[in-house]
């Protein structure tokens, strides 16, 4: 830990939506914390302008030729800019590093991930696919580092929050815990349409401001998948304790029922920098700039259950996470490739589900007790996804450019 009074944060993943929102939470509270690194994966402008904003020490970018040009920019300054995976890994386990918001989306934050928990920092996972490829693994290194481990994801921060932080005698006492979620922009559209549907349809969240993959996530539930697995290693319950709710207002960010009858709840304004701010401050409190949830206002508050005709991906998902670790890193890495797919028009949204149970059926079970097994898994199902597309003759849908060996 640094001897400054103040909290030196790295922040993996800067230039995405949670980077930004990390940064606005931080600006607000520069009598607590100082940004130490920012990272990104090629978004140069952005990430040179972050940096002459919060002046870190260090700035990394992942693709090296970005890493080049951003150190032109930056030449005049005192930020040092590193490249690649090693740097990344360098920010995230610095000894002068207290905090680690990992925000890189996706399988490309795993390794750095899980350096800042090797480290022994407060790691702030919104990073849902870390523990999705590695849970075992992941949380034996939380216990073996004594890292502090807190979830950001918005759901799994309200379970945090509604199990009194997280504590283990509370999780005794569980009956359910409940993972709400919007059901995205295409929770009423009727299903004969599902297969027209285009990037930017599944993209306009109705609630939430995110990134394009999780955005698509939302519209497919897979991201709702994903947390169910995320919340099994984080909270220690079994699968068929995480009941997944629609909850169209994005108000009621999940809850946890108690065999005694009661259901604890946290609620809030649908803006990620609760979370964050949560996350940066426990267990104290500080200010994140979100306006007062007004509930006169909001007036009603409806739950209903999946729709798993309309959402195959949750139904794959649900049943991936009650089996070998082998079979959550295929799904997540299948999805990875399908979703980029449908984002560059190569395939339409309903062949998502179907790229990632072919990929599936083709899964050997493994727990994957090793990096090498992990990333020796994740590859090989990112081929067979791209695999299958290419067997199937899929095409870019009308006026659409791409290539499927690149996505």
């Amino acid at each position: 830990m640094t001897d400054s009074v103040l909290k030196q944060i790295t922040i993996l993943g800067s230039t995405g939506s949670i980077g930004v929102s990390t940064l606005d939470v931080i600006s607000r509270n520069l009598d607590q914390y100082q940004v130490f690194a920012l990272t990104a994966n090629t978004n140069v402008a952005q990430l040179a302008e972050q940096c002459r904003r919060y002046q870190p020490r260090f700035a990394v970018l992942r693709d090296v030729t970005a890493a080049a040009q951003l150190r032109q920019l930056l030449r005049d300054t005192t930020t040092q800019v590193l490249a690649g995976d090693a740097g990344l890994i360098e920010v995230a386990a610095h000894p002068d590093t207290d905090y680690v918001m990992a925000a890189i989306v996706g399988a490309a934050g795993l390794a750095s991930t899980l350096a800042a928990v090797q480290a022994s920092k407060r790691v702030l996972l919104a990073n849902k696919e870390a523990l999705v490829m590695s849970g075992t693994l992941f949380m034996q290194a939380v216990r073996d580092h004594q890292a502090t481990l807190l979830p950001i994801d918005s759901e799994h921060n309200a379970i945090f929050q509604s199990m009194a932080n997280g504590a283990a005698s509370h999780a005794k006492g569980i009956r359910k815990i409940l993972l709400t979620g919007s059901g995205g922009p295409l929770r009423q559209l009727p299903l004969a349409q599902l297969a027209k549907v285009t990037p930017d349809q599944a993209c306009a969240h109705p609630n939430w401001s995110m990134g394009r993959k999780i955005s698509v996530d939302s519209a497919t539930m897979m991201n709702k998948g994903l947390e169910i697995i995320e919340a099994r290693w984080l909270f220690n319950v079994p699968v068929e304790q995480i009941e997944v709710v629609v909850h169209p207002q994005s108000i009621v960010h999940s809850m946890v029922d108690y065999i005694d009858g009661s259901i604890v709840a946290q609620l809030g304004n649908p803006d990620m920098r609760t979370p964050i701010a949560h996350g940066l401050a426990w267990p104290a409190r500080v200010d994140s700039g979100v306006s007062m949830l007004d509930m006169t206002q909001v007036g009603r508050l409806d739950f209903e259950p999946p729709d798993l005709q309309r959402f195959p991906c949750l139904a794959l998902a649900r049943t991936v996470a009650q089996g070998a670790q082998s079979f959550a890193i295929a799904l997540n890495a299948a999805n990875e490739v399908a979703v980029q797919a449908f984002l560059d028009e190569l395939i339409a949204f309903t062949d998502i589900p179907i790229i990632i149970e072919s990929v599936l059926a083709q899964t050997d079970s493994d727990e994957a007790l090793t990096m090498d097994a992990i990333l020796a898994i994740d590859l090989q199902a990112r081929q067979q996804a791209k695999g299958f597309m290419q067997r199937t003759h899929h095409r870019p849908r009308s006026g659409a450019q791409g290539d499927l060996n690149a996505s």
